[in-house]
Formats: C-alpha cells, structure tokens, sequence
C-alpha cells in the first residue's frame, strides 16, 4: 500500500452528520441515469465499479439529510454529472494537456443551460452534455430566474476556470495563496453546490442575496468545502494525477515547508473560515435580515439556507471518511457531539479539539492595541515598473487645498492643512495617471482626498462611539448622493457629502446610464467596507486572513479606482473580456499589491498611534501567532508573489484572452493600454508611500491622533 504523504489532522468539526433515509433510492436511481447518459460501460472513463465504489448517492444523503427522495435523487444525478465532468475533462484534455480541445469542449456546453427552456438545445455529443441537458429540464422549472442566472453562472465557473487548471498543468506553475482561493471557488464547485442546496431547502430572497453576508456564506462555505477536499485528495491530486490545484501544495511551496506542516496550515486555514462562517451567520445576516425588512417567510428561508450549508460542512466530511476516492485510512474523527466510533476513534481527544477550536477563536479577540511598535520596516519592494509623474503637479496641489476648504473638509475636526499636506495626494494622482489633463488630475486628487478623508473620518467619529447605526445611515445618505436617474439630491450636512455630490456632478456630468451604475456601486462598495470594518473595531476583532485580503480591496476603493479607469476604454472592448478570470486575476493581483504596501508602510501608524486591527501583518501576526519581522516576511513573499502573477498573467494569460474573444487590433490595444495604466497605478502608490510625511515616524510623534484639539468633534448627522 502506498505510504500516505502526511497525517490527516484534527478538524473542526462540531456540527454532526446527518443521513437522509431516501440513500437507497437515490444510489439505484443515480446508477441506471448515469447508464442512460452513457457513463459507466463503453465511456472509457467509468465502469459501474467505479460508481459504485465513490458512493455519491451516499454523499448527498449525508449534504442534504431533510430533502424528500425525488429531490434528493435528483441532486445525486447532479454530483454525478459534475465528478463525471472533472474525471472525463481529466482524461481528454489535462492529460493530453489539449487546451485547444478543452476549450471547444467548454464553449458548447452553456447550450444546454438556457434561461427559457422554449430555447431549443443542441444534440448532445457525449455523456457530459447529455447529462446537462437532462439536469436542467429537469430542475429549472421550480426555480425562479434569479436563481437560474445565479446557478447557470455558477456552473459556468466551475467549467470554464478548469481551463485555468489546465493551463498551470501546461506551464508547471503553483498558483499562490490568494490566487489559488480566488480560482479555488469557480474550479472546485462550492458555489455551485450551494444552489443546489437552496433547491433542497429555500431560495435566498433576490434582495439579500448579492449582500455580503450572504456571500461571505457561500465563500466560507466553499473554502471549508474545498480546503477539505484538498486534505483528503492531496495523494489521488498531487501525486497520481500530476494536479497542481491543490492548497497543501500551494502552502509547501509558498512557505517552503514540509508536507504535514502544509497540512496543518490548511488545517488552520480551514478552522478559520469555519469560525468566519458562524461568525457571519450570527452576528451579519441578523442584521442585513433587520436592514433589508425581511418578511417572517423570507427569514425562513435564509435561515434554512443556513442550516442547508452547515449540513453539507458535516455531510461532506463524513463522506471523505468513507469515500474510495480519497486518502482516509488514519483520518480521525472530530465531532465532539458524536458517539465517538469508526475509524481513529481510539486517537480522538475531544478536550483537545475544543480547546484549540476555543483558543484560535478566542485569538481574534484578545489583540492589545496601542502597543509601541517603532517605525515601519521596509523591506526591500519588487517593482519592476518605472514610476513617472505628470508635470501638472505643482499646480494641482493648492487647488486640492482650495477645494478640500470649500467642501468643509478642514472645519470638521478631522483633518487640517498639515495632515492634508502630509497626504500629498496630488502626487499619487501624478503617478497614477501621468498623462492626465490637469482637469482629470484635479478630479482624481479630489477623489483620493474624499475617499482618504471618509476612510480617516469613519472609525475617528464613530468607532469612538461605538456607533454602529450611525455609520450605516451616514452610507446610506452618501449612497442617495449619486442619483443616477435625474433623482432630487439631498441637501448635504457635512463635508463627506458635500465632497461627494460635487465629484458625482462633475464625473458623471456626461457619463452613460450603464456607466454611472457602475460607478455608484464602486463607491458603494467602498462605504459599506467602512462600515465593516467598524463593526470589527466594535467587536475589537482581528479579522480572519481570506475576509481581510479580500475586504482589503472594498476598504481601498479598487472597485471604484478600476471602473475609472474602464470609463476611459469606450466601447472596443466587449464587457466579458473584462468579466473573464485572466482579466480579473490581472487586477486583483495589482490590488492586492497596493493594498499591501499601503499596510507595510502604515503598520505603525494603525497599530501604534491608532488603535487597528485592520493591517495584513498584524492579520498575519495573530493567525501563526508569529512576531512583527516574521509576519512582514510572510506578507511581503505574498506581495512579491503577486506581483510576479501579475506580470505572467499580463504576458502568458491576456494574449489568450484576446484570441479566445477574438479581439479587434484596436481592442488589443486598448487592452495593452489597460496593463499600463495599472503599472503606472502600482508604481504610482509605492513612489507616494515612499514620499509622503503620512506614514513617517517623525510626523506621526508630533501629531495629535484623534479629533483635532481646537475643533470640536464633527457630528455624524445634523438637521
């Protein structure tokens, strides 16, 4: 027998499994359908055997405990089709490393997914599109067309991106960490699992559903779904298959560590999301339910929802304990509310499981804050970008102060003339966009202020106040600033408003419909990180490492920085080429540079002078439980490495692109031109780190850190 490549660790798991008593009947109809589509004998890709032997009507008896049998027998032929899809993609295109073939193959196969089913379908081909096609007559009916565009996205994703699979099998190249995560999601098909489970308990009302809340259920759904799965699979993945897509492997190597030390860290991760997960559902969806009036039915649904997600955490673990398809001969059972029997029984020590469930939570809450920490270490920056400057600079730099005084920005306590010129951000506009008019230059300066300003004056005027409600009627009110339909503006109180109604005015006095949507909820998105994030100061909890890199984005405003920068395109380039995973994987890879650096130069700034928990190294710091020189290593291999994904992506991945939508010349160009301005963007922001006073030891010692001594503090609203 094979040696396993490391022990399975202890998982938290303490939820127990439940198993629906329709299993038989769902095991006899899932192997005669499979038989129909044509998947066992003669498919060159299952025998019954095989079927037999993985079981699936046996995990979705476990995920889905409380659905009747038709449902239940029907979600089965699903799990079918899709481990059928990923072992039949496996061997004709990864194995063959035929991405050519695999992209024809992937191209026909949203045919069988049409809104309307009075859309004809093509003839199937082979099993995979026959089965989809029969799985989509049979399950859309009963659900609404919210749902099927959610559900025909998600089965897109997890199809398409095994292109992205491919494509690494062909290069030899390890995704890193956030990457992997990110394409994780769409690959590995936990989004995709999560509709079906509202098809076995309730629909998420269309008016929550797109809400954080509600996605940060589904994502922590989906990286426990997955990060387990890939502790379970690493030796059938990793060492049979040749796969690179596997999160112990992406660890080992970012880490250079052993195999079980990368184990135990996907472990953590995993714990982690599982704590993010309840944390969500506790504490966020309440109040999004309360936010968004929820009727009593709608309520039941989410929470059944809920309740649906949970089981499949527990169900699907079970399931890896007893499938033939993955590593589980040491695995160790871990639910402390079980009778403690099967395999690994003898080595469960529940005391120790909650104690280490109970300490790596109780970690998140038990950060000091203020504590001295010396001025910021610099470590040495991968830029490979030269930076340049707009020659309009001099001159955009009083008009800042002008209009920052006229918005009422400087009067409200938080802000004066030396903490606005130690921001210089006139100049990280210049960098930014060096080829700017002095107008536009105006224009992004006066953006960067605003956004700078509420980032400074949200936790500054309510966190001390611990004023949660306050805060979300203030991003509310700044919402109904951006009238996208002719709406009457509300009369501004204080400079936030005013500032934002200004820019709105002048950036959208000619912009398109579609446009100034975009551009409202970037903004939005960007407010309503604020929020979050003072809901974590309230709680004084550090924030779990995937939730902050990925809130990173929201609280830096990368939303509203890229949709800026599109505006400029026109109409060359189809909106789906910037929808595709190269294109996204491009940019959140240059944000999450910036992001970075932005909490490498301000580390003591927020931890020492301000009281945060929002920064990447201390992030890193609480999660290995690790000292400030370490944890900055850890981010700035994370920065690095980001970088590095950027520039491949940019070479290898976006000519692809271009010829999988067939772009025109003048489209490629406008792309090219894309790449550019993010170079300039990420070369820009680090040139304006090094260079302005904001971040430096000798000008945060002499100023006042909290509201302005001779200003009284701004009220959150008045009148």
């Amino acid at each position: 027998m094979t040696q396993q490549p490391f022990e399975l660790p202890h998982f938290y798991m303490p939820y127990p499994a439940r198993l629906n008593p329709h299993v038989d009947e769902a095991r006899a109809h899932s192997t005669v359908w499979a038989r129909e589509m044509g998947m066992l004998e003669g498919s060159g890709i299952w025998e019954q055997s095989d079927l037999d032997a993985h079981d699936y009507g046996l995990l979705c008896a476990y995920t889905h405990p409380d659905c009747d049998g038709p449902a239940l027998s029907l979600i089965t032929d699903w799990y079918v089709w899709v481990f059928f899809f990923d072992d039949h993609f496996l061997e004709i295109f990864k194995r063959t490393q035929d991405r050519a073939g695999g992209k024809a193959y992937l191209d026909r196969l949203p045919l069988f997914m049409p809104m309307d089913l009075s859309t004809p379908m093509p003839e199937p081909e082979n099993p995979v599109e026959a089965g989809l096609a029969d799985l989509w007559t049979r399950t859309v009916p009963s659900m609404s067309a919210d749902w099927r565009r959610r559900f025909a996205v998600a089965t897109e994703h997890l199809l398409n991106e095994s292109l992205w699979e491919l494509s690494n099998i062909n290069e030899g190249r390890i995704a890193n960490p956030i990457e992997y995560i990110e394409m994780r999601r769409k690959v590995g098909g936990a989004p995709w699992s999560a509709g079906l489970v509202e098809y076995a308990t309730a629909e998420v009302p269309p008016s929550v559903a797109g809400t954080r809340p509600l996605r940060v259920l589904m994502e922590t759904f989906s990286d426990g779904v997955h990060l387990r799965n890939d502790l379970f699979s690493y030796q059938r993945e990793v060492e049979d298959e040749g796969e690179l897509s596997n999160g112990v492997l992406v660890l080992e190597t970012f880490f250079g560590c052993t195999t079980q030390e990368a184990a135990d860290t996907v472990n953590d991760v995993l714990t982690s999301r599982l704590h993010q997960f309840e944390h969500t559902a506790l504490t966020e969806v309440p109040a999004i339910a309360l936010e968004k009036g929820l009727s009593p039915g709608e309520l039941t649904a989410v929470a059944a929802y809920t309740q649906g997600l949970q089981d499949w955490q527990s169900g699907g673990h079970e399931w890896h304990m007893r499938s033939s398809r993955y590593m589980n001969a040491r695995a160790e059972t871990t639910s402390p509310w079980q009778t403690l029997t099967g395999p690994g029984t003898s080595a469960a020590d529940v005391g120790a499981l909650l104690a280490a469930a109970g300490a790596e939570r109780l970690r998140a809450h038990t950060h000091v804050p203020f504590q001295k920490v010396g001025p910021s270490l610099l470590p040495d920056f991968h830029m490979p970008f030269q930076n340049e400057l707009s020659p309009h600079l001099p001159g955009a730099r009083p008009r800042l102060i002008e209009w920052t005084h006229r918005m009422g920005m400087l009067q409200e306590g938080v802000w004066d003339e030396d903490k606005l010129a130690a921001a210089d951000l006139p100049l990280c506009s210049a960098g930014i966009d060096p080829d700017a008019s002095p107008e536009a230059l105006d224009l992004s300066s006066n953006w960067l202020a605003w956004g700078t300003y509420g980032d400074d004056y949200y936790p500054l005027v309510y966190g001390g106040r611990r004023d949660l409600a306050a805060a979300r009627l203030t991003t509310q009110r700044l919402s109904d600033c951006m009238p996208l339909d002719g709406e009457q503006v509300l009369v501004p109180v204080n400079a936030m408003e005013r500032g934002l109604i200004d820019l709105w005015a002048r950036t959208t006095a000619e912009m398109p419909a579609d446009q100034r949507r975009t551009l409202k909820d970037a903004v939005n998105v960007m407010t309503e990180s604020w929020v979050w994030e003072l809901a974590n100061q309230i709680q004084h909890r550090v924030p779990d490492p995937v939730d902050y890199l990925e809130m990173r984005r929201a609280t830096f405003g990368s939303d509203l920085t890229m949709s800026m920068c599109r505006m400029g395109h026109g109409l060359a380039v189809p909106p789906e080429v910037y929808r595709s995973g190269p294109v996204r994987s491009l940019e959140n890879a240059a944000v999450d540079y910036a992001c970075l650096v932005n909490d490498v130069f301000s580390y003591q700034k927020e931890i020492e002078y301000e009281g945060e928990v929002h920064n990447a190294i201390l992030v890193v710091q609480n999660f290995f439980g690790i000292d400030y020189p370490t944890a900055l290593r850890v981010v700035h291999d994370l920065m690095t490495q980001r970088m590095q994904q950027f520039e491949h992506v940019a070479a290898h991945e976006l000519p692809v692109v271009y010829d999988d939508f067939d772009l025109s010349e003048e489209a490629r160009e406008v792309m090219r031109g894309y790449v550019t301005d993010l170079q300039h963007w990420m070369a820009g922001i680090l040139h304006w780190h090094r260079t302005v006073d904001r971040y430096k030891a000798d000008h945060l010692a002499r100023r006042t850190h909290g509201f302005l001594p001779d200003r009284p503090p701004a009220l959150p609203l008045a009148g």
